[in-house]
C-alpha cells in the first residue's frame, strides 16, 4: 500500500486518532481509552473518548506553548519533527506525574494517559493551573531512544 492510500484509509477508519499515538506505539505510555488498529501491516491508535481527546488536545497545546523556548520552536502551528513531538508527549506526561506525585520515582512507561490527565485535572482544578515550570524541566530532560550504531 502506498503512502497516499494508507493516509486515506487511516483517515477513513480512524475518525478520532489518539493524540498520544507516537508514545503508545513506542510503548512509552498506554491509555485505557486507546484501541490499536491494524492497517496494511501498520499500526494506528484510535481514541474511544471524545472528552479524553479534548483533554489531551488542550494539554498538548498548553505544553507546546510553554515549551517553545526549550524546544527551540518558534512556530506553534506547524507540525513538529518526531523527536520534538515525543519530548512534548512523553516528557510532558512524566512532568505531570512529577507534578502530581512529587519526588516519587517516575515510571519508565506511563500506565494510563487518560487516568493521569483526569487525576491532574482533579488535583489542580484546571489544566491552565498546572506548574508548567516543573513540567517543562521534564520535557527538557526527556531523551528518546538512542540511535543504534551501524557497526
Amino acid at each position: 500500500m502506498d503512502q497516499d492510500a494508507f493516509i486515506r484509509t487511516y483517515r477513513d477508519i480512524n475518525d478520532r486518532a489518539c493524540l498520544y499515538e507516537k508514545g503508545i506505539l513506542s510503548n512509552q505510555c498506554a491509555c485505557c481509552q486507546a484501541k490499536r488498529l491494524y492497517i496494511a501491516e501498520r499500526e494506528a491508535v484510535h481514541c474511544r473518548s471524545d472528552e479524553g481527546q479534548q483533554h489531551c488536545e488542550e494539554l498538548l497545546k498548553l505544553l507546546r506553548q510553554h515549551s517553545r523556548f526549550t524546544l527551540r520552536a518558534a512556530d506553534e502551528s506547524g507540525v513538529l519533527p518526531h523527536a520534538k513531538a515525543m519530548r512534548i508527549q512523553i516528557g510532558g506526561l512524566r512532568g505531570l506525574h512529577v507534578a502530581l506525585h512529587g519526588n516519587r520515582q517516575t515510571p519508565a512507561s506511563i500506565e494510563d494517559v487518560y487516568g493521569l490527565i483526569n487525576d491532574v485535572i482533579g488535583h489542580f482544578q484546571s489544566l491552565d493551573k498546572l506548574p508548567f515550570q516543573d513540567i517543562i524541566k521534564e520535557i527538557a530532560a526527556y531523551q528518546g531512544r538512542k540511535r543504534r550504531s551501524r557497526d
